[in-house]
């Protein structure tokens, strides 16, 4: 029977290490489905978007990154190509195990089929999937309470609206993304039902480019804005970055998603305009899976990353964000508020 587990605490603040390139260590000891292997380390296959997101998939590599460094072995990130098929993450992912990398992640939910072809044969190798559960004596399911990060930033916008308008930007039109939208509408709904939020999705599929066009972001984020929208919430990976330009120029607020972007040095210039960002600890959940392996003692089933745990939280980094009149309190009891069960965030 699947082992249902949650983590006492993750490790937090693991977004915001230097994203660093990869390098090489070494160590020995795992067996691998061909036979007796040396333990690379751990290795990560991206999501759409690649590393360079400054969001989700950066996240990922911040954790891959402070494993390095701890327990001083080789790592590996690999990045996903063009038009790629359930096939090729196959091969992606067997070929990590078969070299002898130990645990194997695949960032993202279109590692679902992949890894549930692939976990049986590699049973001495932990795998971990991102955003996903999937069937596996071998397999931690990584999944996080978006919602609860999400309706957070919705207490935000709608403290921060002058309009009334906010905005919620969604990569693609699909129910992970769905779970960003609800927490993020009935949050600013139960902070003020008067302000009224405009949802738009960028495409309808991953392959389309929701996930990896800023310039789709970026239209999608001006038309919001022409309709009075100061506040606008993005949950769309590297199209997020659109959106943010677009906020920036329009001198409008932007929150960020997965990592708190008003300190990725890639989106400096548009820092002034990141209100906030919803935290999604994905580097602290890789780090996690990586340490247990390295511990003897692999985790597996299910691991829940919620506000209680730290795993999902709101970022207030930003000086502007303290300056909101009655944000930093509304925030804290919205939280107090979901940890204690008192309310209920939607997922639909």
């Amino acid at each position: 029977m699947r082992r249902i587990s949650r983590l006492t605490r993750v490790a937090v603040g693991v977004a915001s290490l230097a994203l660093a390139a990869s390098a090489c260590g070494g160590t020995s000891g795992e067996s691998g489905g061909d036979g007796e292997k040396e333990n690379l380390g751990l290795a990560i296959a991206y999501d759409i978007g690649g590393k360079g997101d400054q969001s989700f998939n950066d996240a990922a590599f911040a954790g891959l990154t402070k494993a390095k460094e701890e327990f001083d072995y080789k790592t590996a990130d690999i990045e996903p190509t063009e038009g790629e098929t359930d096939a090729d993450k196959e091969q992606r992912l067997a070929s990590l195990a078969k070299q002898g990398y130990n645990p194997v992640i695949g960032v993202g939910f279109a590692y679902g089929p992949a890894m549930e072809a692939v976990a049986k044969d590699y049973p001495d190798t932990t795998f971990g999937i991102v955003d996903s559960v999937v069937e596996g004596d071998n397999v931690a399911s990584l999944v996080f309470a978006e919602e609860q990060a999400s309706y957070l930033a919705g207490v935000a916008a709608a403290k921060a609206t002058k309009t009334n308008t906010v905005g919620f930007i969604g990569g693609v039109d699909i129910p992970l993304i769905h779970k960003f939208e609800a927490g993020f509408e009935q949050g600013v709904k139960a902070t003020n039902p008067k302000v009224k939020v405009l949802s738009q999705y960028l495409t309808q599929t991953a392959e389309e480019g929701g996930f990896s066009s800023p310039d789709k972001g970026k239209a999608a984020a001006e038309g919001q804005i022409e309709k009075k929208a100061d506040v606008v919430y993005q949950a769309a990976g590297l199209s997020g970055q659109g959106v943010i330009e677009a906020a920036a120029k329009a001198e409008v607020w932007a929150i960020g998603v997965d990592s708190d972007q008003y300190q990725q040095e890639a989106l400096a210039s548009y820092k002034k305009f990141i209100l906030t960002s919803a935290l999604k600890d994905v580097g602290g959940a890789v780090y996690t899976l990586a340490k247990s392996v390295e511990d003897g003692k692999p985790l597996t089933g299910t691991q829940t990353f919620d506000l209680k745990v730290n795993g999902v939280g709101l970022a207030e980094s930003n000086p502007e964000f303290a300056k909101v009149e009655g944000l930093t309190d509304a925030v804290a009891k919205a939280k107090e508020g979901i940890i204690s069960g008192q309310i209920k965030v939607k997922t639909e």
